[in-house]
């Protein structure tokens, strides 16, 4: 089914108990959201309970979620999303996994950007099995995720080509930090690669070992998805860049070669994109990540 022909998830009692102002403050902005997230106030007065009885407690909130505000509440967990344009469309991916190979969306509140989400336990990150038994999973796992997809969902393409107009500009900006030719390997990856793609399906592009988790429904659930539909080259890049599995030259392109291998993908595609978004996300205030840089290289150098 389309994701587009599905029904909404309406927000049932239990979470509109837990989303009422009183326990968290619209927000306006990213600024006001972080605020109204992290401050004392999230849920003034509510004690931690299971999700059942309507409460939530910010006192045991993860502290890995980067761009949103994560509470264990029971046997759910309560997730309200800063603003952020790569996880606009979260809800509507996990709602067409309905939890094939992902955590499942218990309800959602589109006004306060919040869901409710089931929990992964005991919660273990997949890079504690090490590296190969790591890959097995994720090999096991990533066909489960393809499913075919369209709108709502933001294409591969019009993501290149966001990130296309700004790269070389970001690459001036910080007084150009890095060789040139990555970041020609980066462009000319984002310029022929989105208009030669093969069938577009659902992507969670930010799939690495840290967004994977032991859970009890089945061995490992993804969770956190920054959902686009593109090719299926394409979604190997945040496990093959990730350093949760080693991060070194021969690590990286050992992630590469295996999983080209292992699903079918055509390597050269797969290593362009993977080189491509790298670079599209090394940045933090034109300041590139050092991590992200190497990766690149090595890739690079894996022709």
């Amino acid at each position: 089914m389309r994701a587009r022909d599905q029904k909404p998830v309406r927000s049932p009692p239990r979470l509109k108990a837990i989303l009422s102002p009183r326990c968290i403050p619209a927000a306006n902005g990213f600024n006001g959201a972080r605020k109204a997230a992290l401050g004392s106030s999230v849920c003034p007065g509510c004690s931690p309970s299971a999700v059942s009885s309507g409460r939530s407690s910010s006192r045991s909130r993860f502290e890995y979620a980067n761009t949103s505000l994560a509470v264990p509440a029971g046997d759910a967990v309560l997730k309200i999303q800063f603003p952020d344009r790569e996880s606009e469309q979260e809800a509507e991916a996990l709602r067409v996994w309905d939890g094939d190979g992902a955590v499942r969306l218990l309800a959602y509140d589109r006004e306060r950007r919040a869901l409710l989400l089931e929990r992964a336990r005991p919660g273990t990150s997949l890079h504690a099995l090490g590296s190969e038994a790591a890959l097995d999973v994720i090999a096991g796992l990533l066909p489960r995720l393809w499913k075919p997809a369209g709108p709502p969902f933001r294409p591969l393409a019009e993501e290149a080509a966001w990130w296309l107009a700004d790269l070389e500009g970001a690459w001036e900006r910080g007084g150009r930090p890095f060789e040139r030719r990555l970041l020609d390997a980066a462009l000319e990856a984002l310029q022929e690669l989105p208009g030669t793609q093969g069938e577009q399906v659902l992507l969670h592009q930010d799939l690495h070992a840290d967004n994977v988790l032991a859970a009890e429904r089945e061995p490992w659930l993804a969770i956190d998805p920054k959902p686009l539909s593109g090719e299926r080259e394409f979604g190997i890049a945040a496990i093959v860049r990730g350093g949760e599995l080693g991060h070194d030259a021969r690590s990286v392109r050992g992630r590469l070669e295996r999983l080209t291998a292992e699903l079918g993908l055509d390597r050269e595609r797969a290593r362009g994109w993977a080189l491509a978004q790298t670079m599209a996300w090394a940045w933090t205030d034109d300041v590139p990540h050092p991590h992200h840089v190497e990766v690149a290289g090595w890739l690079l150098q894996a022709e």
